[in-house]
C-alpha cells in the first residue's frame, strides 16, 4: 500500500495505458501462484497443513472460477485482448518476482508456507484499495471485471490466517523471516518496475517500506 505505483493508483493519477501495462504483467504471477501452493504441498509431510493448502489451491483453480480466469476477466474491462496478455514479455523484476517464489516454495515446505503467507497476507487490503480506486478513478464497475479482487478480499484473509498457524506451529525460527522478507521483497521489486516502466518516480531502489512490528515490506 506504501509503494509508490499503488499510491498513484489511489490517487487515480494512473493513465489507462499504465493499468495496461500493469494488469499484463501481472497475469504472470496469478498464472503462476497456484504451482507455488502445488509445490509447497508436494513437500509436506504434515496431513494438516496438506489440508489447508489442499483447500488453498481448491479456491485458487476449482472453487466457482479460477483466479487466473478473473484476473482476464479485469484484462478484457481493460481493453487488453487475452492474446495480448499472454504474449507479455515479462519485465526483469516480474520474472525475478516469479522465480524468487518459485525457488522458495520448491524448497523446505516450511519455508515455502511463509511465501505464500507474504503474498496473501497482503492481499485483501490492496484488493480492497483497487476496488476503490478502479471505481472512483477509471469508471470500471462492472462486477465482472472486479471479480479477481472480491474474491481475494474473502478468500485470503482465510487462507493467511490458516498460514499463520501453521507457520507458528511448522516454521522454522531460522530460515521463516528471511523467507517471508525474501517473498515480501520480491513483490515489492515487481511493483518498482511497474512504475519504472509507466513513469513513476520511486526514489533510492534500495529503500523499503518495512511495517516495525513485523520486519515485513508492505
Amino acid at each position: 500500500m506504501k509503494h509508490p505505483f499503488y499510491r498513484t493508483w489511489n490517487e487515480g493519477a494512473l493513465s489507462l495505458d499504465s493499468l495496461r501495462r500493469y494488469a499484463a504483467q501481472y497475469s504472470v504471477q496469478v498464472h503462476e501462484f497456484p504451482r507455488f501452493v502445488s509445490a509447497v504441498h508436494s513437500r509436506c509431510p504434515q496431513l494438516d497443513a496438506r489440508k489447508v493448502l489442499t483447500e488453498n489451491l481448491r479456491d485458487e483453480e476449482i472453487h466457482d472460477v479460477d483466479h487466473p480466469e478473473l484476473w482476464l476477466r479485469f484484462c478484457d474491462d481493460l481493453g487488453l485482448s487475452r492474446e495480448a496478455v499472454a504474449a507479455e514479455t515479462p519485465l526483469p523484476e516480474t520474472a525475478a518476482m516469479v522465480r524468487v517464489f518459485r525457488a522458495i516454495c520448491d524448497g523446505d515446505w516450511r519455508d515455502g508456507l511463509c511465501a505464500l503467507f507474504a503474498y496473501e497476507r497482503q492481499v485483501p487490503e490492496v484488493s480492497a484499495s483497487k476496488i476503490d480506486g478502479l471505481k472512483r478513478f477509471y469508471g470500471i464497475e462492472q462486477e465482472r471485471a472486479l471479480s479477481f479482487f472480491r474474491a481475494h478480499q474473502t478468500y485470503d484473509v482465510v487462507h493467511s490466517q490458516k498460514l499463520a498457524a501453521l507457520i507458528d506451529r511448522y516454521g522454522r525460527p531460522g530460515t521463516a523471516e528471511e523467507a517471508t522478507q525474501r517473498a515480501a521483497s520480491a513483490l515489492w521489486g515487481f511493483l518498482d518496475g511497474i512504475a519504472r516502466e509507466t513513469g513513476i518516480e520511486c526514489g533510492d531502489p534500495d529503500v523499503r517500506a518495512v511495517e516495525p512490528s513485523t520486519g515485513v515490506p508492505s
